[in-house]
């Protein structure tokens, strides 16, 4: 049996972040992934967004973790040359309602400690966007856009030079306490002995959490899979911006926006709907309502809406619920010391990725210090 200090389950962004922090001052650790590559669900299955942080609740985790995420993320990609683009943001207001959304927003946003936004009227939103139709706008300047592929690259690249180990193909089937430590059981027969171990497995983290021991259902931790589905258009060109519409006032999604990527093209997207399986299939039966909300905030016909890609969010926040946060937590109050569990990881968990990292690492100092 392979005895190792830290574990950490799942290759996605999150996942990749944490092993790259935690590597850094400790290379005893392993990061394991049950598909043959990193990223291959949420994590490279999005819009390819570096939020802001002003849609989630002042004193949240999103709120707090996404504004210091957006800051170190920038600061990473442009240290080790990953392609992004600082492209800034407008969320358009269609009607006198939405223009009190905005207000909130901006409220919001400097509350969660963003900075740098600005009301625009109709006219500076057409200064900068001609073919956007609203009646106002906000100005969102650290949203930008990045190579999400790449930016997950350099992590595991990083990752094996700290001389930590990422193995791909290794699923969780049990895990157990024994002695103080974790035995952590793969369907490929091997077995690992760790002291710390980290639930980062994204969709499936409820599942892993679980496995470990706990009641995800009495502690209100089942994940609900939310699909989103992604349009693109050829026929756009000159957008600068990111233009958005007002969020889904349940807080469900962000509501279907105008993004571009580092080419220049157009893409729109995601929808929202809760499913109960793990199937990228596309269904077109949503088509109608995707293009009725596009064409609210820019003119475009439906002959320039063709099928992208669709993606799956992993959400603690339920088709009936409000506002749920990240539940990132050091498990030793429920048993687990030692046991981090990260569930509900969607968005703006990209974003946020190497401040949850460095969150992380302080759950476990913290409790090391505590001992």
């Amino acid at each position: 049996m392979e005895k190792i200090k830290t574990v950490v389950i799942g290759a996605g962004a999150i996942g990749l972040a944490i092993a790259y922090e935690l590597s850094k001052s400790d290379p005893d650790l392993v990061l394991v992934e049950k598909e043959n590559g990193f990223g291959k669900h949420t994590s490279s299955r999005n819009s390819e967004v570096i939020h802001a942080g002003l849609y989630y609740d002042t004193g949240s985790l999103k709120a707090k973790l996404c504004v210091e995420g957006n800051e170190l993320l920038y600061e990473y990609l442009k240290d080790k040359a990953i392609p992004h683009r600082n492209t800034g943001k407008i969320i358009v207001a269609t009607d006198d309602a939405e223009i009190k959304v905005l207000d909130g927003y901006l409220m919001r946003g400097e509350a969660n400690g963003c900075t740098g936004f600005k009301i625009l009227k109709q006219e500076e939103v057409l200064v900068l966007e001609p073919r956007a139709k609203c009646k106002a706008g906000l100005y969102i300047p650290s949203t930008g856009i990045f190579d999400t592929h790449e930016f997950m690259h350099s992590l595991a690249e990083k990752i094996e030079e700290q001389e930590a180990f990422i193995v791909y193909g290794n699923e969780v089937q049990a895990i157990h306490r024994e002695g103080g430590s974790y035995i952590i059981d793969f369907s490929n027969g091997e077995s690992y002995q760790c002291k710390q171990l980290i639930n980062s497995a994204g969709l499936w983290a409820h599942q892993i959490a679980a496995l470990a021991g706990m009641d995800i259902q009495a502690k209100g931790l089942e994940q609900h899979w939310c699909k989103g589905e992604y349009y693109k258009s050829t026929k756009i060109e000159g957008i600068q911006h990111l233009i958005y519409p007002v969020a889904d006032p349940q807080g469900i999604f962000l509501g279907i926006h105008l993004t571009i990527n580092l080419a220049g093209e157009v893409r729109f997207g995601p929808n929202a709907f809760y499913v109960d399986a793990i199937d990228y299939h596309f269904d077109e039966s949503y088509f109608d309502e995707f293009y009725k909300s596009v064409n609210r905030y820019i003119d475009i016909s439906k002959a320039e809406l063709m099928p992208d890609d669709c993606g799956i969010r992993p959400k603690l926040q339920g088709p009936n619920d409000g506002f749920r946060d990240f539940y990132i937590q050091e498990e030793t109050p429920n048993g687990l010391p030692g046991f981090v569990n990260l569930i509900g990881m969607e968005s703006p968990g990209l974003t946020a990725s190497l401040a949850i990292a460095k969150y992380v690492k302080a759950l476990l100092n913290d409790r090391g210090h505590q001992k």
